[in-house]
């Protein structure tokens, strides 16, 4: 009995020191560029070693990963939650993307440059599928009758580069940049819902 009891007290020792350095790693990248942040930033800011981070994360993107993981409430509780037309969607995509630039510049990170951890690309895997779902099931909220998945893929992937493009486009001011950003993901949400009135309008047709 007493064996076990100290199990678990060491095994929530090792769960409370690994939030801490996810909420360390956090907390860098809302200070930092993406990429500017390495693991002994993140040592340092957690107040441990290198070697003790590397004993939770065997790698950057191990700890990236779990970041991401950690942060899929909070996009679930964000996003989607009550009835949007595919114009509002598409807002709060981009809202999202922007308000979030630690989340966007790693989700853009695994897009790109994978990962050779199979184990570490599975968890991001998760995170995609988990995060395309719930955009799926907001187009359906929205009245959008789609093929699953691909509609709601094609659609995230369309403001995802909307978002890679014109994120630093030069503008006048960060409100008149947001709203060129907005009037993309109109044009955006105009296009894939005027795409799929078509073809059912077709599919109807003797």
């Amino acid at each position: 009995m007493a064996k076990s009891v100290l199990k678990q007290l060491k095994e929530n020792e090792r769960e409370v020191r690994r939030q801490l350095i996810i909420q360390a790693a956090k907390s860098l990248f809302s200070q930092k560029s993406f990429h500017e942040i390495g693991m002994r930033d993140i040592a340092a800011e957690a107040g441990i070693s290198v070697a003790s981070l590397y004993q939770y994360f065997p790698s950057q993107d191990d700890l990236f990963v779990e970041v991401l993981t950690n942060d899929i409430n909070q996009i679930k509780s964000r996003l989607w939650e009550t009835r949007r037309d595919l114009e509002g969607i598409a807002i709060d995509i981009v809202n999202f993307l922007v308000d979030n630039e630690d989340i966007f510049q790693m989700m853009s990170h695994f897009m790109i440059k994978g990962e050779k951890n199979p184990d570490t690309l599975r968890k991001f895997n998760v995170i995609q599928v988990l995060f395309l779902d719930m955009l799926d099931r907001a187009l359906t909220r929205a009245g959008e009758s789609h093929p699953v998945n691909y509609y709601s893929h094609a659609f995230f992937a369309s403001l995802f580069g909307n978002v890679i493009t014109f994120r630093n486009y030069p503008s006048s001011d960060a409100s008149s940049h947001r709203e060129s950003l907005y009037h993309v993901a109109r044009i955006t949400a105009k296009a894939f819902h005027d795409t799929l009135v078509s073809r059912e309008r077709e599919a109807k047709e003797p």
